[in-house]
């Protein structure tokens, strides 16, 4: 790549990591992997730079690489894997952090759900794209999304199950 071209790739970079990074956090439900997920995406947008034509593509490009980086990743045999132990990096959230506190059930609720109908979920509510937005960022039909989605705010809400209510009257 030509210096103008770096340059232009570190500017949306720079503009974009941290939005890529959560949003990979939101499909995958881990710090870790997001960090990994979102290295992938950039890597293969550097790597694919000099052929994305249209500078307005570029979200929705990495949109799709990331989306198909969690779900790939998800499918691999090692990651069906579940660790039994308790995780000590859980950090106890004080009664007066509402919002946090509904975050992180949201998070953990999120974890529950199986990784494409996450994504959809993800994409849909967190990224604020319509349903054929949606589609084109992971490469299905409008049909998909929509029954994805369905799908997936319904084992939302069954992971949810108490802690919606005890959101609902706690607010």
């Amino acid at each position: 790549m030509d210096e103008a071209s770096e340059r232009e790739f570190a500017d949306y970079f720079r503009a974009r990591r941290e939005t890529v990074r959560r949003t990979a956090y939101m499909m995958c439900g881990d710090w870790h992997k997001a960090d990994d997920h979102a290295q992938a995406a950039f890597v293969a947008l550097h790597r694919n730079w000099r052929k994305i034509r249209d500078p307005r593509a570029l979200d929705g490009w990495m949109r799709r690489t990331l989306t198909r980086s969690v779900i790939d990743e998800s499918r691999r045999p090692w990651r069906r894997e579940r660790s039994t132990a308790e995780h000590t990096d859980v950090i106890a959230i004080p009664p007066a952090a509402d919002a946090m506190a509904t975050r992180q059930v949201l998070v953990d609720g999120l974890r529950t759900v199986p990784p494409r109908q996450r994504a959809v979920l993800v994409l849909r509510f967190f990224e604020g794209l319509d349903v054929a937005e949606t589609a084109k960022a992971m490469g299905c039909s409008e049909g998909t999304v929509k029954s994805q989605t369905a799908r997936g705010l319904e084992a939302l809400r069954s992971s949810l199950g108490d802690a919606l209510d005890d959101l609902r009257a706690a607010g």
